[in-house]
Parts: C-alpha cells; sequence; structure tokens
C-alpha cells in the first residue's frame, strides 16, 4: 500500500526533550499486578519440571501475569545464557551450554499439556554455532507440529548474523509467523544492540516476505529516539513488506541496563498506531506495555 503525504499531516506526537532516568517516575499506565494465581503457579512448576525457560520471566516482561493466567506462554530454546550484550535485555550475557537436543520433544509436550492453539518460540542468541541456532528452530516447529496437530507456530528469531543460509532452515520449516525484531531505530544501535546491524534485520525480513512468510517485528520506545526516525523506520519496515508491528515502551530491567529516556504516553501510542495502520501494517499492536508476543494469537486470526 503507497502512502501520501498526508500519513506526515497526522497530528503529531509531543516529543519531549529526554530526561534522566533519576528524574522519572513510573507513570500509573505502566503499574500491573503482581504475577499469581493457581494457573500461574501450575504453569511455572511445569516450565522448571521440564527444565524449559521462557522469556516471559527471562525478560521480565510485565504482561506474565495476564499471559500465564490466561494459559499462554513463550518459549525460549537454546538456554538462558545468551552470546550478546544488548543495552537492553535482562537475559544474562556469557558462554551458554551446549544445546539440549531433547529441548524441541519437552517444548511440544509443554504446548500440548497447556492445550494452546498458538505456540511462540524464540531464543538467546548463540552467534559461536554455525546457523545462529536455526536447525533447533525448525525441530522444535517440527516437533510441535508432530505432537500438537492444528497448533500455529509462530517463531521469533535472532538475526544469525545475515546468514541467509540460516534463515532457510526456519523458513522451511514453514512457520505460520515468523517474527524478528527491529528494537530500535538506526542511530541508537550502537549502543543499544552494539552486536545487531540494521540491515541485517530488514534484509531477513525482506527475503522472509519474499518467499511467502507473515512477518512480524517489533520496536522499543523511550530510549532515545524521534518521532520521526520511528516513523522513518515503519516506513523502511513497510518498505520490505512487514505484516504486523508491535510497539512498546522500554522498561529499564535494572540499574545496569540502559535508562529510560522518556515514558511514550498511551495517547502518543494510539497516534503511532493509526499511522503504521495508514502506511500499510496489517496489524499494530501499539501501547505502554505491548510486547513482541502480546496477543500473539490475534495476529495469526487475522492472516
Amino acid at each position: 500500500m503507497e502512502s501520501g503525504p498526508h500519513v506526515i499531516a497526522l497530528p503529531v506526537l509531543t516529543v519531549e526533550a529526554p530526561l534522566s532516568s533519576g528524574q522519572l517516575r513510573r507513570p500509573e499506565w505502566l503499574k500491573v499486578r503482581a504475577p499469581g494465581g493457581e494457573t500461574y503457579v501450575r504453569l511455572k512448576q511445569m516450565m522448571r519440571a521440564k527444565s524449559l525457560h521462557t522469556v516471559c520471566e527471562e525478560a521480565r516482561c510485565p504482561n506474565i501475569a495476564e499471559c500465564w493466567g490466561a494459559g499462554t506462554a513463550t518459549f525460549m530454546i537454546l538456554g538462558d545464557v545468551c552470546t550478546r550484550s544488548c543495552g537492553f535485555c535482562a537475559v544474562q550475557t556469557g558462554r551458554p551450554l551446549p544445546v539440549d537436543p531433547d529441548e524441541p520433544r519437552r517444548v511440544a509436550e509443554a504446548v500440548r499439556q497447556m492445550g494452546i492453539r498458538h505456540a511462540v518460540v524464540t531464543s538467546v542468541n548463540r552467534d559461536e554455532l554455525p546457523d545462529g541456532g536455526a536447525f533447533w528452530f525448525a525441530r522444535t516447529i517440527e516437533e510441535i507440529r508432530r505432537l500438537c496437530p492444528g497448533v500455529t507456530v509462530e517463531v521469533l528469531i535472532p538475526d544469525f548474523k545475515g546468514k541467509k543460509e540460516a534463515l532457510q532452515l526456519v523458513i522451511d520449516s514453514c512457520p505460520d509467523i515468523l517474527g524478528h525484531n527491529t528494537e530500535t531505530v538506526p542511530r541508537l544501535y550502537r549502543r543499544v544492540r552494539p552486536q545487531g546491524k540494521y540491515h541485517w534485520t530488514l534484509s531477513l525480513l525482506q527475503e522472509s516476505k519474499r518467499q511467502g512468510m507473515r512477518t512480524k517485528t517489533g520496536l522499543m520506545l523511550g530510549l532515545g529516539e524521534r518521532l520521526e526516525e520511528v516513523v522513518t523506520v515503519m516506513r523502511d519496515l513497510r518498505g520490505v513488506g512487514v505484516d504486523i508491528l508491535t510497539l512498546g515502551q522500554y522498561l529499564q530491567p535494572t540499574p545496569n541496563h540502559l535508562p529510560v529516556e522518556r515514558y511514550v504516553t498511551p495517547q502518543e501510542f494510539n497516534e503511532l498506531r493509526y499511522i503504521g495502520l495508514e502506511l500499510g501494517f496489517e496489524h499494530v499492536e501499539a501501547g505502554p506495555l505491548v510486547r513482541s508476543s502480546y496477543h500473539a494469537e490475534r495476529h495469526v486470526a487475522q492472516s
């Protein structure tokens, strides 16, 4: 869908000058209830019994109470130690353990036990592996399909350092949605995701779309980006055919991570959602607490 000048003429966001983290207080709209309840406790026990990890826990997702309470979770394969040191991420960095070859089967069993219809699978970065872990994404998709016929599968993959043969392994396993997060605007890549490259992200999403994948990506806001930079990235993403966009507020996981430069208001997220739809995204999930897998099952339902 081509966009005209009217898109930029929409009511613009009120972009404040960045404040130091010491001046910022978390606003009311970012307060969520603590995780708990019978379903949450049961799922947590099941994950530990199967030695599985979820990005819900590792990344300290603010929606864990809502999603786990509804019986959904995003599985994180290839262990819980990442080879990269992104400034925003709570997952620990270091030297990972060897890949567990039984992990795909255990993930599939957990999906079956949870009784979910849409499974989301992501991973840490495993740059020490020749294919970045792509083979294990494919194996996990195969196991879910084998044990859970009818379940749709979404993957949120790393950039595989731009290796097309690694991406092809995932594409050939035919996930229902192929996601890879852009995370931030190009100007901030060196600070936010120093081992990533913006052109790797665009190339991965473009090639996936070229081969018929339903593609998805996400951005965090509040790291010092400017409105015009966000809109430019949105245009770039539509230019490579991305179908689904998520926009959420960055939250500093620990004092050792990048500070929040500003809190984007719910009204501003609504404005960005409108701009995204005008640019041609099929679905835009935008809000302070939105994360990559938030309401993921709805994105499949719209395909």
